[in-house]
């Protein structure tokens, strides 16, 4: 397949590596609205809307701030085109909806790089929860502490902000493990939070703890803060019916279950955890979600996080922020 990437900040040149090492799939170009027509970036010709495009190509790729992802990908969807955006898939309800409804319209694939769900032993946990095969999860507790600097939000304007960012550290550095923990749990019933800014200058918040109740009694909880130097990899801590398991950085680091055996997968390092350092250095998850995104998109079937099922992480922040008033 053949790509347009929309944006051109850090994470753009991410998919662009991962670009390079999938033989059959490149990117064409990029599109930038700050960039006039005929312009370059890298080797790479760069156009100011997807309308002025004038090559072939398959799919684009949303790497805009989270507040423009409905933007590239409904013009996108309206020219025909495949959609894989840069999580969150956006930040209201609102622009969510009309994502969704115009893929749906012109027969598009719409999927979000949750590229934690890529995971073998979150996949291997996943079919195992499907199965009902722990009994009853009685809790979940999920640890996202990462660290991030001033300097990181200062290096752009939009940082931690809700116009733009959408909010602060659950919605940008907790969003992948949220999404995890809906996928694996479902959505809760029940939402408390508590949200604050301690370490840094920005307008939303940088620490924030949540307790859910969920329709089966199960209880969770979610801490997401990138003031704790000098940040740590994401935890997920679950008691079961039948024992206890423990996924630190999506993979199984404690197995105490009673009848089944530990499907740990241990063939390959663990991936980055951005816990203290936002740059992406190992693209091996993002060239499993464009495979993913590929098959859909040959098959007509579904990608791993699709965009109704991928807004769920989104609505659930959403609920927490209501939380603040």
């Amino acid at each position: 397949m053949k790509y347009i990437i929309v944006g051109t900040g850090n994470i753009s040149r991410t998919y662009l590596k991962a670009l390079e090492a999938l033989p059959a799939s490149d990117a064409v170009g990029y599109v930038s609205r700050s960039n006039a027509a005929g312009a370059t970036v890298g080797a790479l010709p760069c156009w100011p809307s997807l309308a002025q495009v004038d090559r072939p190509y398959d799919a684009v790729i949303v790497t805009t701030p989270n507040a423009l992802h409905h933007q590239s990908a409904i013009e996108a969807a309206r020219l025909g085109k495949h959609v894989l955006v840069e999580k969150p898939l956006d930040i209201t309800q609102a622009a969510m909806d009309d994502m969704i409804n115009e893929a749906a319209r012109h027969r598009v694939v719409l999927a979000v790089s949750y590229q934690r769900r890529t995971n073998p032993d979150n996949l291997a946990v996943k079919r195992l929860l499907e199965q009902q095969a722990f009994g009853r999860i009685y809790s979940a507790d999920l640890s996202c502490r990462f660290w991030r600097d001033q300097a990181y939000y200062d290096s752009a304007a939009y940082r931690g902000s809700y116009a733009i960012d959408g909010g602060g550290v659950f919605i940008q550095q907790a969003s992948h493990n949220i999404d995890n923990y809906i996928w694996f749990f479902g959505m809760p019933e029940r939402v408390r939070a508590e949200l604050d800014t301690f370490a840094h200058q920005m307008e939303a918040e940088d620490h924030g703890a949540v307790v859910l109740r969920h329709a089966d009694g199960m209880i969770g909880t979610i801490v997401a803060s990138t003031c704790a130097p000098p940040g740590y990899p994401p935890r997920l801590e679950v008691s079961c019916e039948k024992g206890t398991f423990t996924l630190t950085n999506d993979r199984i680091s404690h197995w105490h279950v009673a009848g089944i055996e530990n499907p740990a997968a241990r063939a390959e390092p663990a991936p980055d955890d951005g816990a203290s350092n936002p740059a992406v250095t190992d693209t091996s998850r993002h060239e499993a979600v464009l495979a993913d995104f590929e098959r859909a998109v040959a098959e007509r079937g579904q990608p791993l996080a699709e965009g109704s099922d991928a807004r769920r992480a989104t609505d659930l922040i959403l609920r927490i922020y209501r939380c603040r008033a």
